[in-house]
């Protein structure tokens, strides 16, 4: 508890209990004598660096990234393929390079026509308004 929290009654009574120690300490040096030590106060004890939580070690590092490096080779061995297995590729692929579908040229120019014509109209009836 802070000393800004405390009422006036509290303080005074930390202040009489303070005097009173003051008090009972002279007396024990009295009859001890000035040699003798009453109650030595503890020393502070030194602050310990802060223990870093969790961590790996070097050690555990260096095992993980070895046996990630050992995944990733097996993924990658397995992704290579032969060459004769890349022409078969090639070729089927050229083969399949006929465009299926899409517009024809006539059609893409009616359809931006259109698109010119609408476009114009909407853009007119928001001059007016």
């Amino acid at each position: 508890m802070s000393i800004i929290n405390l009422s006036p009654a509290q303080l005074r009574k930390a202040a009489d209990l303070q005097d009173k120690i003051a008090q009972l300490q002279s007396e024990l040096t009295a009859i001890f004598g000035s040699e003798s030590k009453v109650a030595p106060k503890a020393a502070p004890k030194a602050a310990k660096p802060a223990k870093k939580k969790g961590g790996m070690s070097a050690a555990g590092r260096a095992a993980v990234a070895a046996a990630q490096k050992a995944r990733w080779a097996k993924i990658k061995a397995a992704k290579v393929k032969p060459a004769a297995v890349k022409a078969a590729v090639k070729a089927v692929v050229a083969a399949k390079s006929v465009k299926k579908g899409g517009m024809s040229a006539a059609a893409k120019a009616n359809q931006s026509a259109k698109m010119k014509a609408y476009w114009a109209a909407k853009k007119a009836g928001q001059a007016k308004k």
